[in-house]
């Protein structure tokens, strides 16, 4: 893929572009992450900031929606998304992470090529992060069975959350093994580093 392209970003958060070569952090480890967006009303800080992050990190990775063009964020910022996710593979992926804002419920939730997408890479054991309302399309998809994790809550996300078997917890970031949730906004620089060294672990087990 190519270079994420950026306009609008309304807050101080330097984003880190897609990168097409698999950065090596100090550890020798090569790291590269799926993250997924709404095509409109992604929560634009729960997107950047663990971009940042990753950055940091040197974590690679690519941003893609469930179309591709112009996605637009709730604050306005603009991210060029070239692959949809039912052209995705997998495969040269260590995790998935599923950003969430209002846009989220609206194209996300039940979206049968997501929920394919998160069963494959949960059945490759790799990780799985969701915040705000995404945490409810790890729900859809039937991998928080028995799992500990937090949700930005509302009525309809609770629900998503119990009938998918998950243990609501209220905490802002919840790791539980390989799964990465988040409640909202504010804990989007926590859910990022969380991210972050959640994938360390497990790439050094």
């Amino acid at each position: 893929m190519k270079g994420l392209t950026i306009r609008n970003l309304k807050f101080p958060v330097i984003p880190a572009g897609s990168t097409t070569l698999i950065p090596v952090d100090g550890d020798g480890m090569h790291m590269k992450l799926l993250v997924v967006i709404a095509p409109e009303k992604f929560r634009d800080e729960e997107l950047f900031e663990p971009l940042a992050v990753f950055k940091k990190e040197g974590i690679a990775y690519d941003v893609v929606s469930t179309c591709v063009g112009t996605c637009i964020g709730m604050l306005g910022a603009e991210v060029d998304v070239e692959v949809e996710i039912g052209n995705v593979n997998p495969v040269p992926y260590d995790g998935i992470v599923i950003i969430g804002g209002t846009g989220a419920q609206d194209y996300l939730w039940g979206d049968p090529r997501l929920e394919k997408l998160v069963r494959a890479f949960d059945a490759s054991g790799k990780l799985l992060a969701a915040i705000c309302l995404s945490p409810a399309v790890l729900a859809g998809a039937g991998v928080l069975e028995g799992k500990r994790a937090t949700v930005f809550r509302t009525p309809s996300s609770v629900s998503m959350m119990e009938s998918g078997g998950a243990k609501l917890v209220h905490e802002h970031v919840v790791v539980d093994g390989r799964i990465v949730t988040a409640d909202g906004p504010p804990a989007a620089r926590k859910f990022g580093e969380a991210v972050a060294s959640t994938l360390r672990r497990m790439m050094k087990t």
